[in-house]
């Protein structure tokens, strides 16, 4: 009877919060306590609630029980079914000042957006919402709940959104398509990236010094260079890094171990992605194509080194001379100049090198390694050079030998 008279005798000491029954008060209880004792079986998140639960695993399942009499669409919640059919009834009945009209629920939390209202806040880290929603997405970061699986390689996402972008590279779906070249990309910020090559907009700048830039992430590079942030120091020979993936990169030139050998040169590599730009020289392969001029690349990182050559922009500055340059291991040859800094160090002898190529040709007098062979004779030798003068003999010799036979 109390859910007929309203009668809510069961109230909750943390909030104040009253119920008719006393199993729905144990049951509201648990957003406090944090108990979740209802777990999925499939990847394991947990709800405080069976309800809840019993509408996650619908995620895993793919059922969507909840279907539109009006135009036969499915849906995995109730909630989702009764917003959805709103479109049919055309039910608006609340309009705010930007004249967006919504039903009541929706425009409740439509309003916080004009007024800034917050009142939803994360009891983990303090962090203020203005809509419930938006809090529970965000729960995800604390709880590490990834419910979304890619079904091709097995990776998890927090948001159904995320999978969807990820799964572009599996389908190889580029649906934005720049207009001025005909270039396509997986994704809005990448062509928005891309488009500032035609306009030579630049709209991110220094406030130090004014340089400007056309991405955020060459501005936030070229940042360190005024607050002398580098963040990956090498404990092995003491240099420093503002990048994590050319530190790592560094490292390996320490550990002297190359794993992955070319079948067609024996040259050695620390990594199989090394291993893999190099074969292109074998192959004679350049998959990758300016979009600007039409030249062709066999790696992506010297297409990006060309196509700041049509941009002009040179975001890599000396400190001591101000010079700019367009690649970072430019600026470290020239800032040898400065320094007289010879970082790179022969471990058979006392000789050291401005770079690590250098090291690495000079150490083949100590090893006898001869990665550069002859195709028709078998000789190895020690420099590219060394072969290419060899090739120039070694055919001419042939061919010579070819003329005397047919005699």
């Amino acid at each position: 009877m109390k859910i007929h008279t309203a009668e809510k005798p069961h109230t909750c000491d943390q909030c104040g919060k009253s119920f008719p029954q006393k199993w729905n008060l144990d049951e509201h209880k648990k957003i406090h306590t944090l108990e979740k004792p209802y777990t999925c079986d499939q990847c394991g998140t947990s709800f405080p609630f069976k309800g809840n639960l019993d509408a996650h695993k619908r995620i895993h399942t793919g059922e969507k029980p909840h279907k539109c009499d009006h135009c036969g669409k499915n849906f995995a919640q109730k909630g989702n079914l009764n917003v959805h059919m709103k479109l049919h009834t055309g039910e608006k009945l609340y309009t705010y000042q930007c004249l967006k009209s919504f039903t009541q629920v929706p425009f409740n939390d439509h309003v916080k957006i004009h007024t800034a209202e917050k009142p939803l806040n994360c009891d983990q880290c303090g962090k203020s919402f203005s809509q419930k929603g938006n809090l529970n997405e965000h729960m995800k970061i604390h709880t590490g709940e990834r419910p979304f699986a890619c079904d091709q390689c097995e990776k998890r996402f927090t948001h159904k959104g995320n999978l969807n972008e990820h799964m572009k590279i599996h389908t190889g779906e580029k649906p934005y398509a720049c207009d001025q070249c005909g270039k396509s990309f997986a994704h809005k910020t990448n062509l928005n990236d891309h488009m500032t090559i035609h306009t030579g907009e630049k709209p991110h700048t220094c406030a130090q010094c004014g340089k400007s830039y056309a991405r955020k992430g060459a501005l936030n590079d070229h940042m360190k260079i005024h607050t002398g942030e580098n963040l990956h120091t090498c404990d092995q020979c003491g240099k420093s890094f503002r990048k994590s993936g050319v530190f790592k990169v560094h490292l390996l030139t320490h550990s002297r171990e190359r794993l992955h050998n070319c079948d067609q040169c024996g040259k050695s590599f620390f990594r199989a992605d090394f291993l893999k730009d190099h074969l292109k020289v074998h192959t004679k392969e350049k998959p990758y194509v300016c979009s600007l001029c039409g030249k062709s690349f066999r790696q992506t990182s010297a297409l990006k080194i060309h196509q700041k050559r049509h941009s002009g922009v040179k975001d890599h500055a000396c400190s001591e001379c101000g010079k700019s340059f367009f690649t970072d291991g430019a600026l470290k040859v020239h800032q040898s100049v400065h320094t007289r800094e010879t970082p790179y160090k022969c471990s058979h002898c006392d000789k050291s090198f401005k770079r690590s190529e250098y090291l690495r040709i000079h150490e083949r007098i100590h090893t006898g390694e001869k990665p550069y062979h002859c195709h028709s004779c078998g000789m190895s030798f020690t420099h590219l050079s060394s072969l290419n003068r060899h090739k120039k003999k070694c055919m001419s010799e042939i061919t010579s030998s070819s003329s005397s036979s047919d005699l």
